[in-house]
């Protein structure tokens, strides 16, 4: 079975390690910044700064574990899916999700995990669709068919390879074989006259 390989990203072992790293990155770096303004905002004058490193030491690690879970689950069953169906589409960052949000929320119940699942699915297809189309919007246009024969290094019929089209009467292959009817009827030009004139027929000859 043809199998469409992602190869923007990581092989599947290692896929789960750079999501989670880089989750978790993005966690904490997204938390710490958040955390670091609200943090300055609600601390007393002159103690601004330390307010903030605090609210970020406090609150960044937790957030970029938070997000290291759910980009390890993610990954997890991205892979899963990748083994079972034998190919990487759309279809399965979309039910990764799905599953993921269901997963993390099971602890609820299973109607808060249900609605988490339909929400989780739902965010993974508008961006899958964002990214389907983005990529669309910029790839190069198909080439023309005559840009296509140009490549290939012919040229479609009663056009040269220019681009121009060619004039029957100017063909210097015609004319060095003296035309279609000469050729016919003639047997072509007659090499021993260098005048450029027509030659003669020969009825006498004919006649002996």
């Amino acid at each position: 079975m043809a199998t469409n390989v992602d190869h923007g990203r990581e092989p599947c072992p290692h896929r789960i390690l750079d999501d989670l790293g880089g989750a978790f990155a993005m966690g904490a770096i997204g938390g710490g910044v958040v955390h670091l303004c609200k943090g300055a905002y609600n601390s007393p004058r002159g103690y601004i700064l330390q307010g903030g490193l605090e609210a970020i030491r406090r609150e960044a690690p937790r957030i970029g574990g938070s997000f290291a879970v759910w980009g390890g689950l993610f990954s997890m069953f991205d892979c899963a899916l990748v083994a079972v169906r034998r190919k990487e589409d759309p279809w399965n960052p979309i039910a990764s999700g799905a599953l993921t949000g269901g997963v993390l929320q099971l602890r609820y119940g299973l109607p808060s995990a249900a609605r988490s699942a339909a929400f989780g699915g739902f965010l993974l297809a508008l961006i899958e669709g964002v990214s389907i189309a983005l990529t669309r919007l910029t790839a190069p246009p198909p080439p023309m068919p005559e840009e296509m024969m140009s490549m290939e290094g012919g040229a479609p019929m009663g056009v040269n390879g220019g681009g121009a089209p060619v004039e029957v009467g100017n063909n210097p292959q015609q004319e060095e074989s003296g035309g279609i009817w000469n050729n016919i009827f003639g047997g072509g030009r007659d090499e021993e006259k260098n005048d450029g004139a027509p030659a003669m027929p020969k009825f006498k000859e004919e006649l002996e």
